[in-house]
């Protein structure tokens, strides 16, 4: 993702698609040579487990540099496997790399590709070869369904990957002290009550003006989060109850709002609090709800990563969401509830000519979308707009999801 030595740390898992085959592609951290990286111990073991579940690995070398002695360390550790090995020779646009590629055939393992990664030459004969190899898929395998994604997103430090390994129930994640220790959005899946889901572990996103003085590597991890955020379904705003919400919690929550996504806000290291009184919580939930009042909808769940407290309540709210943000409301019903509300709190009009909603109907979900056809071209006040949004969360639910307004004239 960066040009910067050690960049990748965690394993990086993204489901991939090749000539209508699908496969989950894994990356991996630098395994084998040395590092001045503090926790290149804990990036070694977790990329050892990666090797052992896979079904074929692509060895990518460095056609520049040529074989170097990590290679031979490489090669042994995944001969051992027995699986099938394809020897990818990078950067062989540039002519001298072009030149020593024949010594790569000396790892002993065949087919040998010479590609470009960073001109995508050499690619796809690349995944013609990985595809001609991987296991053939059952019928089952072939007829599940994508998995629901939720994103863990916040600030740097607040517990994510901690929350993320007590959700999987294994240490899959970096946890370090260190500021900055995840800097991908790290994709895995877990099952839960017989479903299936995909949980993403992101970097922590901190102000733009720190992220600038910080350098490219957090540039781009902090771009890769907001990334994950607009392909998730659900989102996890974790706050660290020590410290409370930050106008940065506001920001990152702001971003899930506005793409549409499900979002949770859970109080993590809730173990460090919880003593300080019988009214603590309804007094720190009363204060965070003031900070991110645009998220009211949200619901707050108090839990530790570390004791693995409430956590199962937290993986609750995801499945309750998920239900809410395809809730669909037949029409005739969603019609009758707009003409109790709006005849009780008639639409203000700065027209001589009153505005009515004639009709509606909702038009999608994920999030729930609703079509308000009116008597004259208009839109709604955004007083009048959030308060028809509350009525509707009141009578048919939506917890946890936005909800979308589109206001159109109907045509005669």
């Amino acid at each position: 993702m960066a040009p910067t030595a050690g960049t990748t740390r965690d394993v990086i898992q993204e489901p991939a698609n090749w000539r209508t085959v699908p496969f989950l592609l894994t990356d991996t951290a630098g395994m084998f040579g040395q590092s001045e990286d503090p926790l290149q111990k804990i990036v070694h073991e977790h990329g050892r487990k990666a090797v052992l579940n896979a079904d074929v690995f692509v060895f990518v070398v460095d056609g520049r540099e040529g074989l170097v002695p990590a290679d031979y360390e490489i090669a042994s550790a995944v001969r051992s496997t027995g699986r099938p090995v394809i020897v990818a020779i990078n950067k062989t646009d540039d002519r001298r790399a072009r030149a020593g590629s024949l010594d790569f055939y000396e790892l002993g393992f065949e087919p040998v590709v010479e590609i470009s990664a960073e001109h995508g030459q050499g690619i796809g004969d690349l995944l013609d070869e990985v595809i001609e190899r991987l296991p053939a898929k059952t019928e089952e395998q072939k007829a599940e369904a994508p998995e629901p994604r939720i994103a863990i997103v916040g600030r740097p430090n607040v517990g994510k990957s901690s929350l993320v390994n007590r959700v999987l129930r294994e240490e899959r994640m970096l946890v370090s002290d260190l500021a900055g220790t995840t800097r991908d959005a790290v994709d895995t899946k877990f099952r839960w009550h017989q479903r299936q889901f995909r949980i993403v572990d992101t970097a922590g996103i901190r102000k733009p003006g720190r992220v600038a003085r910080s350098g490219q590597v957090e540039a781009v991890s902090v771009l890769t989060a907001r990334r994950a955020i607009a392909d998730a379904d659900v989102v996890v705003l974790v706050i660290d109850a020590t410290l409370g919400a930050s106008d940065q919690d506001g920001a990152i929550a702001g971003e899930a709002e506005r793409a549409g996504r499900s979002v949770i806000i859970a109080v993590n290291k809730w173990d460090l609090v919880k003593g300080e009184g019988a009214d603590f919580a309804k007094t720190f939930d009363d204060k965070l709800r003031f900070q991110l009042k645009f998220l009211e909808y949200a619901p707050i769940v108090h839990i530790s990563a570390l004791t693995g407290e409430r956590t199962p309540k937290l993986l609750e709210a995801v499945e309750r969401v998920l239900a809410e943000r395809t809730r669909r409301v037949p029409t005739p019903e969603l019609n009758r509830f707009l003409q109790e509300v709006t005849a009780a709190h008639p639409i203000a009009s700065g027209g001589r000519k009153a505005v009515r909603i004639l009709y509606a109907a909702q038009v999608g979900v994920s999030p729930p979308t609703f079509a308000l056809f009116t008597n004259v071209q208009t839109e709604l006040h955004f007083s009048y707009e959030r308060f028809l949004k509350n009525r509707l969360r009141e009578r048919f639910g939506f917890a946890g999801t936005p909800i979308r307004l589109q206001v159109r004239k109907r045509k005669h």
